[in-house]
């Protein structure tokens, strides 16, 4: 019995024994996978980050320019220097490729939706770049949480559709553009039926301040050597004698979406910041016993609106804009203009030259700022020939004035006693002159786009900008790479037509 007993409880450890081991030898169960899933939320390209309830699009394109007779960015050859010229050593052709990366990501939370947005650019400039370099840029870095807009983002003062003009690039005129967004605290009331309004402190450098300048202290040119011309360099000039930004520039606007299209009202505040009338002659700018002009405000005001799906084809949009400005003209000459000259406009042809500035205002020795009055009105009209195929059409015009005061300090500026137009006085720059410096710029072209797969578009665009100025007279000085005739240039109108070639697939 002991013997049976001992048996059966031997057998039952072996058993268990067993089965212990071969337990042991089980693969244990694998945790189980997080795939990345579909975030219908916020429409298409958005998936889920893997463990979290944050939605993110990863988007982007890459883009091919060409441009004829143009600085790039389809900036017609207006800004001075060997294009403005028409110089033998200017470039005919210019080029661009550049690689755009996008990332959206957005939350739902008990405040909304809190965003984050990044745009950034690689760019390969022709001219601007070596062989193999390059040139990185960030158009757009913003968060936005329960209303509100920190970074840098679009301009509250541009209407919605600022960034889907149609045309290739921004280098037209017409109106405030700022492609690369302004830095800016902005808040948003959504009032429902697609009314919103806000208001906004914007950064005013570099986009907004067109420039001062001192005319007793500081000759200004429309051509020659850094420190006698204006604009030589993009956003910087020998001429400017703006005292730097002190306070930002407020901003509002009132909106309407619908189906229909959009309605957009804006208006912004611009400070003029003088520089001192004389040059510095202490160790601290503050102390300059030369004293400077009071600061002054400026504004500009904007309306605009975009029609959809018009009666001529489905697709098909109408965008009209129209805005004036006191104090604060790159409200009004926007575009990309600044990577070719800051706001100066000069070109030559033959024996004779155009140019003008656009100024927030001047001012003279012991006097106060004449601040500058600017407006302009701008339309862009597409049509879809068919889903694959659309056209377009813009035009604008801006003008720029400086009234009496003001053109009577440009004009002694660039006017120099005891010359004639056949011996100009030493330093002379504009002899016999007539007239004053209003500037208009008007504009008119076309682009056809073409899109054989989807996110592939192949696009064309012709323009013709004519430069209207109201000075009369006889130019001498330096024009790049033109030797200057005998009896000088005579100032007149200029025109330029330009065009430009893009392929560009988005992603």
């Amino acid at each position: 019995m002991t013997n049976l007993k001992s048996l059966i409880l031997g057998s039952a450890a072996g058993l268990i024994a067993i089965g212990g081991a071969q337990a042991a030898d089980l693969p244990v169960k694998a945790k189980a996978v997080e795939y990345v899933k579909v975030c219908s939320l916020y429409g298409a390209g958005f998936y889920y980050i893997p463990g979290t309830d944050t939605c993110i699009k990863i988007g982007g394109a890459i883009r091919i320019d060409t441009s004829f007779n143009s600085a790039g960015y389809e900036v017609a050859f207006l800004q001075g220097g060997a294009g403005g010229a028409q110089a033998w050593n200017q470039d005919y052709i210019n080029s661009r490729s550049r690689v755009n990366l996008t990332t959206d990501t957005r939350t739902a939370t008990e405040y909304g939706v809190v965003r984050t947005y990044a745009n950034l650019q690689f760019d390969f400039f022709q001219g601007r770049e070596n062989i193999a370099g390059g040139f990185a840029e960030v158009d757009f870095a913003f968060i936005q949480f329960a209303g509100f807009t920190f970074g840098k983002a679009v301009s509250n003062f541009d209407p919605q559709w600022a960034l889907s003009k149609p045309i290739i690039s921004s280098g037209t005129y017409a109106g405030s553009n700022n492609a690369t967004g302004i830095p800016q605290l902005a808040y948003t009331a959504s009032f429902g039926n697609g009314v919103s309004a806000t208001i906004a402190v914007e950064n005013a450098t570099p986009y907004r301040n067109a420039g001062l300048v001192n005319a007793d202290a500081q000759l200004i040119g429309p051509f020659g050597a850094a420190t006698s011309a204006y604009g030589t360099t993009g956003n910087t000039f020998a001429g400017n004698s703006y005292g730097g930004t002190h306070i930002p520039d407020v901003v509002g606007n009132l909106r309407l979406d619908q189906a229909w299209g959009t309605l957009h009202f804006a208006a912004a505040m611009h400070a003029n910041t003088p520089g001192f009338y004389g040059v510095n002659t202490t160790a601290l700018p503050s102390t300059n016993a030369n004293g400077h002009p009071d600061e002054k405000y400026g504004f500009a005001v904007s309306g605009a609106v975009e029609f959809k799906n018009l009666p001529t084809g489905a697709g098909d949009t109408l965008k009209l804009e129209a805005s004036y400005a006191k104090g604060a003209a790159k409200y009004i000459f926007g575009g990309t203009i600044d990577t070719a000259g800051a706001g100066r406009y000069a070109r030559a042809d033959a024996n004779t030259i155009g140019f003008g500035y656009v100024l927030d205002g001047v001012y003279g020795a012991g006097g106060q700022i004449e601040q500058s009055e600017a407006w302009q009105v701008s339309a862009y009209f597409e049509h879809y020939w068919n889903p694959a195929w659309r056209t377009s059409v813009f035009g604008n015009y801006s003008h720029i004035s400086y009234g009496d005061a003001g053109n009577l300090l440009l004009l002694g500026n660039f006017t120099r006693t005891g010359g004639t137009t056949t011996s100009p006085a030493a330093g002379a720059t504009l002899v016999g002159s007539s007239g004053n410096f209003d500037l208009g710029i008007a504009q008119v072209g076309t682009r056809t786009a073409w899109t054989p797969v989807r996110n592939l578009t192949l696009s064309a665009m012709v323009s013709y900008t004519r430069l209207e100025q109201n000075l009369g007279g006889t130019y001498f000085g330096t024009v790049t790479s033109r030797p200057t005739p005998a009896t000088g240039f005579a100032v007149t109108n200029q025109n330029v037509f330009d065009g430009t070639v893009q392929i560009l697939r988005s992603f």
